[in-house]
């Protein structure tokens, strides 16, 4: 391994381990936003990913926040079809 790849590396590693001992102030709220809050930031995101004026590190900054945002609808769409599943189960 080169040097500089190694140095990358090195940053890489450094990078993913402050992200998993400091999670970011935001993700915090991204857990309590509703279906449609979430829904709406990550049409924002989207959108804001798509300029092409975005540096590296503030396009992988808002695919994260995206990303988070896709997540929490996903959780909220599934805890709805448990509690339909249950609604169907009761009533049967």
């Amino acid at each position: 391994m080169t040097e500089r790849k190694a140095k990358a590396e090195t940053k890489r590693s450094r990078a993913a381990a402050n992200r998993s001992d400091q999670p970011d102030a935001w993700l915090k709220e991204v857990q309590g936003l509703s279906y449609q809050e979430a829904s709406t930031a990550l049409e924002l995101a989207l959108s804001q990913l798509q300029s092409s004026e975005l540096e590296v590190e503030q396009m992988a900054g808002l695919y994260r926040r995206a990303q988070a945002y896709a997540d929490r609808c996903e959780v909220l769409l599934e805890l709805v079809e448990q509690e339909v599943v249950e609604w169907e189960a009761k009533s049967s």
